[in-house]
C-alpha cells in the first residue's frame, strides 16, 4: 500500500469516528499492554516503599476505616487516601494481591496516553486544516508516536508497575493540563470549553488528594507561566472562571484533610503538611540529596533513548520568540505549552532540597509531546509532497507539492537533526556497552548475593547489548543515506519493546527471585507456623513487604545491639506464648547468641532465615 492509498485508507476511518475511536484505543491498549500491564503481577512487592502503600490500603479493607491510613499498627501520613482508596477498590475487584496494588498506577499512565493521543492528533488536525491539507497517515502517526514515547519511557515503565502514589499523582497532573489545554485551544465554544476547565479542575483535587498541595501547585505554576508569557492571562483567567474553579478543587480535596485532622490533629498536621511537604522542599530527608545537576542526569537516564532530540525539539520550538507565539492561534500553541510544561517541572524541583528521580516524572509526557512534534515537523517538511488536497477546501489554495509546508514553528534545517543521530548512535553503542558489563557493575548486595552472577550466567545482558548495537547500526545506514529522518525515533522505539520483552522482563523476573521471593516463602512459613498471639521480630534490616505477606504486625529491630535488649526484657516479662519468631540474616541470628539447641530453625530461603525463639531463661 502506497502513501496515498494509506492516507485515503486513514481518511476513511476518520470518516466514521466510532471507527477512528476502535483503533485509536486499540493502539493505546496495545501500548499500554506492553509497557504497564504485561505481568503485572508477575513479581512480589519491592521493598521498602510499595508494600507501605499496599498493606495501608489493605488495612482500609480489612478494618472499614477510609479515613486513617495505618502500616503495622501505627497511623502512616506520608500520603493522602486517593491511591488507598484506589487500591482498596482494585482489592475488591482483582482480589488481595500485586496485580491489584499497582493498577491504579498502570491506568493512570494508560489514561495519559488516551489523553495525550487526542489532543495531539487534534492539534494536527487542526493544524492541516489551516494549511489547506489533509495528511491524516502523519497526524495519527505522530499522536502514535506520542503515546509511544510516553508508554515507552523506562521511568514511565517502572512507575506505571510501581504500587505508589508516583504515577497517580503524574496522572492527575497530566490529565489536569492536557484538558487545560483543550479548553484553552477552544475559545470560540464555550460550552465545551468549559466542561474541558471542569474536568481539570477535578483533577487537580484528584492530585491534592493523591499527595497534597503539589497536585495544584505544579498544574497552577505551569498554566500560570504559559499565559503570563503570553501576555493573555487576564483574558484566560475570566475563561476558567476560577471561582467555580476553587469550588470544585476544595469539594473534592478538603472533606478527607477535615476528617482526617479533627481525628488525628496535630499528629497529621506535623507529620503530613510539615514533615512530608514543606521539609521535603526545604531540607533534606532521608538523606536523599543530589547535586544541581541531578535532574539533567534523571531525565537523559529515564526517557532514555528518546531524551537525545530533546535539545533539538526544544531549540526547534524558538521559545524565546514570544512575539512570533503571541502572534499564533490558541491550538498553535502546544509546542510552547509542552515546553513550559516540561521546564517548570524540572526548575521547581531542582530548587526543591530533597531530590529523587521520581519527582520528574510528571514532565515526561511533556517530554514525549515535545519530541514527537518535532519529528511531526520534521517529517512533514521533508515530506509535504505527500500531503493530499483536503475536498472540502479549495484546491487552488494548496501549495506546492514540493515546496516546504509552513508549520507554526518550522523544525531546524537537517544538519542537526543529522548530528542529533549520529548522538543517538553512540548513546546507543554506550548503552551496550554499560549493559553487558552491568554484573560486573553491581556492587554486593546482601539482600540478593546470587543476582549478579546469576545474572551474568544468564546472557541476559549480552541479548540487551546485541538489541542496542542493531538499534545503532540501522540508525547507521540511514544517516549515511540521509533519508526517512522519522524512522530515528522509530527504531528508538522498536528498539525498547523487543528490549522489554527479550531482556528487561526476564531480568525484572530473576530479580524477584533472588530478592523477594525468599521473603514472600519465609512470610508464608510464618503464617503457617505462628501461634496466637506469637510476635515475630524482624533484626537487622526493615522489609515492610513482610508485613503484607503475614498480614499481621512485625517488630523491627534496626540491629542485633537493639534486638538483645528487647528480647531479654520479653523473657523477663515471662509473655505467652514464651516464644516468638525471628527472621533476619543467618549471621545476625548467630549474632543473638542463640546455640542450636535453644531455637527452632523454620527455614533459610536465599540470604534470610526464620528461626523460633524460646523466650525463657
Amino acid at each position: 500500500m502506497n502513501n496515498r492509498a494509506f492516507d485515503d485508507w486513514v481518511n476513511n476511518i476518520e470518516k466514521r469516528p466510532a471507527l477512528a475511536v476502535i483503533f485509536a484505543s486499540l493502539w493505546v491498549f496495545v501500548v499500554g499492554w506492553i509497557a504497564f500491564l504485561w505481568n503485572l503481577g508477575a513479581v512480589g512487592l519491592v521493598d521498602e516503599t510499595e508494600p507501605l502503600f499496599a498493606e495501608a490500603s489493605r488495612q482500609m479493607l480489612v478494618t472499614g476505616d477510609w479515613i486513617t491510613p495505618y502500616f503495622n499498627g501505627e497511623t502512616r501520613f506520608d500520603k493522602p487516601a486517593l491511591i488507598y482508596w484506589c487500591q482498596a477498590i482494585a482489592y475488591k475487584i482483582v482480589g488481595v494481591n500485586e496485580s491489584a496494588v499497582r493498577l491504579p498506577s498502570a491506568l493512570a499512565a494508560i489514561a495519559i496516553m488516551g489523553l495525550a493521543f487526542y489532543t495531539v492528533s487534534w492539534h494536527l488536525k487542526k493544524q492541516d486544516y489551516l494549511e489547506n491539507v489533509s495528511r491524516p497517515t502523519r497526524r495519527w502517526l505522530t499522536a502514535a508516536l506520542a503515546t509511544g514515547l510516553i508508554g515507552l519511557s523506562p521511568e514511565m515503565i517502572v512507575w506505571g508497575r510501581t504500587g505508589v502514589s508516583d504515577m497517580l499523582l503524574t496522572g492527575c497532573i497530566a490529565l489536569s493540563l492536557l484538558c487545560f489545554f483543550m479548553a484553552y485551544a477552544q475559545p470560540e465554544k464555550a460550552k465545551v470549553q468549559t466542561k474541558w476547565y471542569v474536568a481539570s479542575y477535578i483533577l487537580m483535587g484528584a492530585g491534592i488528594l493523591t499527595k497534597g498541595p503539589v497536585g495544584i501547585v505544579l498544574p497552577g505554576l505551569i498554566i500560570l507561566s504559559f499565559v503570563f508569557y503570553l501576555g493573555n492571562w487576564r483574558e484566560v483567567l475570566r475563561e476558567m472562571r476560577p471561582i467555580l474553579g476553587a469550588f470544585i478543587v476544595l469539594a473534592i480535596s478538603v472533606p478527607w484533610y477535615v476528617l482526617v485532622t479533627l481525628r488525628n490533629g496535630e499528629a497529621f498536621i506535623n507529620s503530613f503538611f510539615g514533615y512530608h511537604n514543606f521539609e521535603r522542599f526545604t531540607e533534606v530527608v532521608n538523606g536523599h540529596s543530589a547535586p544541581w545537576y541531578f535532574y539533567f542526569l534523571v531525565v537523559l537516564a529515564l526517557f532514555a533513548p528518546y531524551s537525545i532530540y530533546l535539545p533539538t525539539a526544544m531549540v526547534s520550538l524558538k521559545f524565546w520568540q514570544r512575539n512570533h507565539w503571541r502572534s499564533q492561534q490558541r491550538w498553535q500553541q502546544l509546542g510552547l505549552f509542552a515546553f513550559i510544561w516540561f521546564t517548570a517541572i524540572f526548575t521547581f524541583f531542582t530548587i526543591s532540597v530533597t531530590k529523587l528521580p521520581s519527582y520528574v516524572l510528571p514532565l515526561m509526557p511533556a517530554a514525549a509531546i515535545l519530541v514527537a512534534l518535532f519529528f511531526h515537523n520534521t517529517a512533514t517538511f521533508s515530506n509535504s509532497q505527500y500531503a493530499i488536497p483536503n475536498s472540502q477546501l479549495s484546491s487552488s489554495s494548496l501549495p506546492t507539492p514540493h515546496s516546504p509546508l509552513p508549520t507554526p514553528h518550522s523544525p531546524l534545517r537537517t544538519p542537526l537533526l543529522y548530528w542529533t543521530g549520529w548522538a543517538n548512535v553512540m548513546f546507543f553503542s554506550a548503552l551496550a556497552i554499560t549493559i553487558l558489563y552491568l554484573p560486573k557493575l553491581l556492587g554486593p548486595d546482601e539482600a540478593s548475593p546470587n543476582f549478579a552472577a546469576k545474572l551474568d550466567q544468564s546472557y541476559l545482558t549480552e541479548a540487551g547489548a546485541v538489541i542496542f548495537l542493531v538499534g545503532a547500526v540501522i540508525m547507521a545506514i540511514l544517516l549515511l543515506r540521509r533519508r526517512r529522518w522519522h524512522l530515528l525515533i522509530d527504531v528508538n522505539l522498536l528498539t525498547l519493546v523487543i528490549l522489554i520483552v527479550i531482556t528487561f522482563m526476564p531480568t525484572y523476573l530473576l530479580m524477584d527471585q533472588e530478592r523477594q521471593l525468599p521473603l514472600r516463602q519465609l512470610s508464608a512459613i510464618a503464617r503457617e507456623q505462628r501461634k496466637p498471639g506469637e510476635e515475630l521480630i524482624m533484626v537487622g534490616f526493615k522489609k515492610p513487604s513482610v508485613t503484607f505477606y503475614t498480614q499481621d504486625v512485625v517488630n523491627y529491630q534496626r540491629s542485633v545491639e537493639t534486638a538483645k535488649p528487647y528480647i531479654q526484657s520479653q523473657i523477663d516479662k515471662k509473655v505467652q506464648p514464651a516464644s516468638a519468631l525471628v527472621l533476619s540474616f543467618p549471621a545476625e541470628i548467630k549474632q543473638l547468641s542463640l546455640q542450636r539447641p535453644k531455637y527452632e530453625n523454620l527455614g533459610i530461603k536465599g540470604a534470610y532465615q526464620l528461626v523460633r525463639l524460646p523466650l525463657k531463661n
